[in-house]
């Protein structure tokens, strides 16, 4: 029974500290500001009946069944992963189940006995896992300082075989960005950095065409390693990596979540397939979308508060866990579901209301969110 009074306990603190989880269904009459459908796809019903008159054969299969390895390579995954390759004008693309699959599973395939990496302060929580697992030494930079990094490398790099720099594109949290032109500087300037780039937060939502940050800035190709993922902007389910043809192939051979899970649904690489094709299409989204980041954070730094947002996520920091919470039942009353942001998913102190904006949202709508702003 001591293990069971120990959970209690664990429990019972996190719930005296305000940082007690629960799992709630999203209330039918909020107006939803805390997922990841950044383009609007989700209730975009004609979109979704037009896929769906697509389907035929194996592609409305709803399981896989099997690994890629076995018998889960189907024609559409195959055809997913061309399509994204040329895309980006890369070597290679592969598919994977989710994103912390992939980014559990990629280090871990692709270290050596003398690898170092050097991970943003502020990375996911998938990428600190992938670190940690892969057993490689392993710094951390100061959130978004480049130049901070640089210093690492100036005194470790020659020590190494290679050095992994990882960051995000967009950070999940602030809605800041990385300054992909001085990332790039540093593979220019040390011969054995090797980029990895999580742009889960930037896929679908920068560029004409959709495709992230750094391709946006004319800078995807000196990335070695480029992770998008499909269950947010694309609405849909799995990730991918774009890099040269040696990284995939090693994946394959060495990445355990990789080998030893069930492929994707047919019916989900179908889908994932047909939202990628029409995303230099929904540019028109994209311009509603950053538009609205735009005047959400002015609206915050209006009311004094710093806002570092640079994109479709807006974080309003209030600080205390409790006051967190009570703002956010206050936009609930308001007809908006935003949720309370607690430590350990950032720092103490820091609590806040994330906005994760959606270019489904109609003017009227978001003005509304704005006035909320203005009688709190």
């Amino acid at each position: 029974m001591d293990f069971y009074n120990r959970l209690s306990a664990d429990l019972e603190q996190l719930r005296e500290a305000g940082c007690y989880r629960t799992l709630r269904a999203l209330p039918a009459e909020l107006v939803n500001l805390s997922g990841n459908d950044y383009l609007g796809l989700l209730n975009d019903t004609a979109f979704r009946e037009a896929f769906y008159e697509t389907l035929s054969g194996e592609t409305r299969n709803l399981s896989a069944a099997s690994s890629r390895l076995l018998t889960g390579n189907v024609p559409v995954a195959i055809e997913l992963e061309e399509t994204i390759a040329a895309a980006y004008g890369a070597e290679a693309a592969l598919v994977f189940g989710s994103g912390y699959h992939a980014n559990t599973g990629i280090l871990p395939a692709l270290v050596g006995p003398k690898s170092l990496v050097l991970s943003d302060k502020l990375n996911h929580a998938s990428m600190i896992d992938g670190i940690r697992a892969s057993g490689a030494t392993f710094y951390r930079f100061r959130h978004n300082d480049l130049a901070h990094a640089r210093t690492f490398l100036e005194r470790y790099a020659q020590a190494y075989d290679e050095v992994f720099v990882m960051t995000e594109s967009v950070f999940s949290m602030d809605g800041d960005c990385t300054d992909l032109d001085a990332l790039v500087k540093l593979k220019a300037d040390f011969p054995n950095v090797i980029l990895y780039l999580d742009e889960a937060h930037g896929v679908g939502v920068f560029g004409e065409t959709g495709l992230g940050l750094a391709h946006a800035k004319g800078v995807h190709q000196s990335i070695d390693i480029l992770i998008g993922t499909f269950g947010k902007a694309l609405c849909s389910t799995g990730a991918f990596a774009v890099c040269s043809k040696v990284i995939r192939d090693t994946l394959i051979n060495k990445m355990r979540p990789f080998i030893f899970t069930t492929a994707l649904p047919p019916i989900n690489l179908a889908w994932s397939l047909y939202v990628f094709n029409a995303l230099p299409k929904m540019q028109a989204r994209r311009a509603h979308l950053h538009s609205m980041g735009e005047r959400l954070a002015a609206t915050i730094r209006a009311r004094g508060v710093d806002c570092v947002s640079e994109s479709q996520i807006v974080p309003y920091v209030i600080g205390s866990n409790e006051d967190a919470i009570a703002e956010a039942e206050r936009f609930q009353k308001a007809g908006f579901y935003v949720l309370p942001i607690r430590p350990p998913t950032v720092p103490r102190g820091t609590a806040r209301l994330r906005f994760s904006l959606s270019a489904d949202l109609s003017e009227e709508t978001f003005n509304r969110l704005l006035d909320v702003f203005h009688i709190i």
